[in-house]
């Protein structure tokens, strides 16, 4: 086997894609108050895109309730810009610099929608893992072709590729019928 081609870095790439789609989902709400729910929001803020949780602290202080404190006052529109467009279906209650999120019963058609949004998300996760699987193929096909492993050898380590590939789709599958339920159990 050659030094060029590592399975470990191609499954390590393909679990971070799983690893993002779990901290996605962990930000669609389910009708209870969480700090997590704010994690997917990025703020314009000083010339560029920043996680929410490097601007504000965001606290939890009642179970429908999300207290976001923004650290510096000229960033309180642009934080509560990023909330409502966040697609949470958030709308943030400004006193001073403290945003007040009150997390609403969810209904049916908001709950069809997050549903929606969560098949987004598995979606992308599984394009990002198809992308590095063709990755791994095509540095197969390339030492192959340039002699540096055999025929069998870059079959045999394909094969191992998309076995990878299959084991991420189904636990991506798995997280997205968990979210699924989760979301429309009332």
């Amino acid at each position: 086997m050659s030094a060029n081609f590592d399975l470990g870095d191609i499954k390590r790439r393909m679990q971070g894609s799983v690893a993002s789609l779990k901290h996605e989902l962990g930000g669609l709400r389910t009708g209870r108050a969480s700090a997590s729910m704010l994690e997917p929001v990025q703020v314009d803020a000083y010339g560029s895109h920043m996680p929410l949780n490097q601007l504000a602290t965001v606290s939890v202080p009642e179970p429908r309730m999300i207290s976001v404190q923004v650290w510096d006052k000229s960033m309180v529109k642009a934080v509560e810009k990023a909330i409502v467009d966040s697609n949470l279906g958030l709308s943030p209650a400004t006193e001073g610099q403290v945003l007040r999120l009150r997390i609403p019963e969810l209904n049916e058609e908001r709950r069809k929608e997050l549903v929606k949004v969560a098949h987004k998300y598995a979606e992308a996760a599984k394009v990002a893992v198809r992308h590095v699987r063709r990755d791994g193929l095509d540095v197969l096909k390339k030492l192959e072709k340039n002699h540096e492993i055999s025929e069998d050898d870059e079959k045999r380590l394909a094969g191992d590729v998309q076995k990878t590939t299959d084991g991420m789709v189904s636990e991506i599958d798995q997280l997205l019928a968990s979210k699924e339920r989760e979301i429309l159990t009332v």
